[in-house]
């Protein structure tokens, strides 16, 4: 509780919404079922429902004030060479991206800048990122690259993209304007790969760089208030408020979340706990309450209790109890102990980000059986980074479902890198391998995102005997006798060759070693697989999508009901559902709102 003086605010206007219906109806219920007929007590509206409406009525929350900022994806651009090309170049046509193109070479002293442009090993290739809300200094963010539409280019497949600046961009009186150089791209192509191993002639116009853009700035977010409540006193009180509530270890030093900036603008860090929720992050604060009537937060919590026991509301009423803090536990652990599973897993969900590690085994439970509400079920394991956490996700990474084994494994490794289990090894400037000791069928798993990665499931991935494959254009696989030649043939270069077992690990390193890149790793695998000489399950971006937007769960239980799954991993099968978030997001740019 932040206050108990009453705001010289206009009194809140409740709308009669799922939550304030949902709360009457269950105190009502619980009324009948106590008192036999109680058709007059509703009549003449019990004191108790009348004291609890007036509470809820009377409990002013932040989010009445003050809306998030700097939510949005920021994208950045630009026209970008490509090369290394095996004559799938082209020379670009005469129009406005060649000459920014031209311009930017001639600006880094490029020599000849026509003629190199002209060659069929280079293409002009547009290139574009998002830096994510919240985003800092020296950050990674994954690079897309495409070839424009009026270039003769045939594909990408093997290129590499040159340095490049990358800004916003707008129209601005007829012409294109260039912003702030916000991040620079480099590294080798990944052109998309698919499960068949087989290209379309789109797909080989398109390709990314996992990981290969880094930002060269940071990103604010915060909260601006409403037109009606601005004033300075009111911005210092909802930073006090918030930062009784968070307060992290920035920079060195100990300190509150919150900064206000002006009579509009509070500019808020993101604790380390939310830094892969912010979603979440920017509900619970928005729940935190700023006024509370005279001996509320005893009352307040009663309310709450009884808002958890009804999986209608459930999930806001554990945001609030989340945005309470400690003082919230003990009735978010009741909530582990109810016969419903919404109520389960929304309590534990909350005790998580409070570093309640009771929540573990139940949010491990969830992320096995419950695909809508598995990302949300790891992110929050993630946080739990005590033997609890670590234990319950190390369970998950012999499951049968790939999404889930290796959202497990993500979420161990941002949780700690160094744990020996999920630590792996850097491949020179390749990528990096992961072999993980675990049960469960064979996997590997390649990333398209996020970094050039490539985990194991399992330690024993055989190559078959007869297999030929390619990796990139100068490397050849050849498999006899379990042994695998991987051979170089690069033109002005002498032939390397290295002879090893023939597994799945032991070729990568060699591969990288000859003087491979990620994307010939990828390229080998998938040929492997469409050879039938891979018998390990082959998965790309096995990653859980929409951390804090899922659909209720006695939903997907009605829908798993009329699913007809077809396959190995029928869990992996399912339908995508998508759902969206109670979250505004109000994108005004980088700079603090003047």
């Amino acid at each position: 509780m932040c206050t108990t003086r009453p705001l010289n605010w206009p009194p809140r206007q409740w709308p009669a919404t799922a939550i304030h219906v949902g709360v009457i109806a269950l105190i009502a219920g619980s009324l009948l079922s106590a008192g036999g007929c109680a058709g007059p007590a509703i009549r003449s509206q019990s004191p108790e429902i009348e004291a609890l409406m007036n509470l809820e009525a009377d409990t002013k929350l932040i989010g009445d004030y003050a809306t998030p900022w700097g939510l949005n994806v920021q994208h950045v651009e630009r026209a970008a060479l490509v090369t290394g090309l095996l004559g799938t170049g082209s020379d670009p046509p005469p129009n406005a991206q060649r000459q920014k193109l031209m311009s930017d070479m001639q600006a880094r002293g490029v020599v000849e800048p026509n003629n190199l442009l002209a060659s069929p090993s280079t293409s002009l290739v547009w290139v574009h990122g998002y830096l994510p809300p919240g985003v800092r200094k020296g950050d990674r963010f994954d690079i897309h690259v495409e070839v424009p539409i009026d270039n003769e280019t045939t594909s990408l497949a093997g290129g590499w993209l040159m340095e490049t600046r990358l800004s916003e961009m707008a129209v601005l009186g007829n012409r294109v304007r260039d912003g702030h150089v916000l991040g620079m791209a480099e590294g080798p192509l990944l052109v998309d790969p698919v499960s068949t191993g087989t290209l379309d002639s789109v797909s080989k116009l398109r390709a990314k760089v996992p990981g290969g853009g880094v930002a060269l700035t940071s990103r604010s977010i915060g909260l601006i208030l409403a037109p009606e409540h601005r004033s300075i006193s009111l911005s210092k009180r909802i930073g006090d408020c918030i930062n009784r509530r968070f307060n992290a270890v920035i920079r060195g030093a100990k300190r509150g979340v919150a900064t206000p900036k002006t009579d509009r603008f509070l500019e808020l860090e993101i604790p380390p706990r939310y830094a892969d929720n912010l979603p979440r992050y920017i509900r619970v604060v928005r729940s935190i309450a700023l006024v509370e009537p005279p001996g509320g937060r005893h009352l307040r919590l009663e309310l709450l209790a009884r808002q958890l026991a009804d999986p209608v509301t459930a999930p806001a009423a554990a945001l609030r109890l989340e945005a309470i803090g400690k003082d919230a536990t003990s009735t978010l652990k009741k909530g582990l102990a109810s016969k419903d599973a919404e109520v389960r897993f929304a309590s534990a969900e909350a005790l998580a980000y409070l570093g309640e590690s009771v929540a573990a085994t139940h949010l491990a439970a969830v992320a096995t059986n419950l695909r809508s509400a598995r990302p949300a079920a790891l992110t929050a394991l993630g946080v739990l980074d005590d033997a609890n956490g670590i234990d319950a996700l190390q369970t998950l990474l012999s499951s049968a479902s790939a999404e889930t084994r290796y959202g497990a494994f993500r979420s161990l490794w941002k949780m700690n890198h160094s744990l020996p289990l999920v630590r792996g090894e850097r491949l020179g400037d390749a990528c990096f391998l992961h072999v993980l000791d675990v049960k469960g069928p064979p996997l590997v798993h390649l990333t398209r995102s996020h970094r050039p990665e490539i985990v194991l499931f399992g330690v024993e991935h055989p190559l078959a005997d007869g297999l030929r494959a390619e990796a990139g254009s100068s490397i050849v696989v050849v498999v006899d006798d379990a042994i695998a030649t991987v051979s170089c043939f690069a033109v002005g270069k002498p032939d390397q060759q290295l002879e090893v077992p023939a597994r799945v690990d032991t070729v990568t390193r060699a591969i990288i070693d000859i003087g491979g890149s990620y994307p010939d790793v990828v390229q080998f695998l998938q040929q492997a697989t469409s050879s039938h000489c891979l018998q390990s399950r082959l998965a790309f971006d096995a990653v859980p999508n929409d951390a804090d937007g899922r659909m209720g769960i006695h939903e997907e239980a009605a829908l798993k009901d009329r699913a007809v799954i077809d396959g190995d991993d029928a869990d992996d099968a399912e339908a995508n559902i998508e759902s969206g978030t109670d979250t505004a997001v109000y994108g005004l740019g980088v700079d603090e709102p003047s």
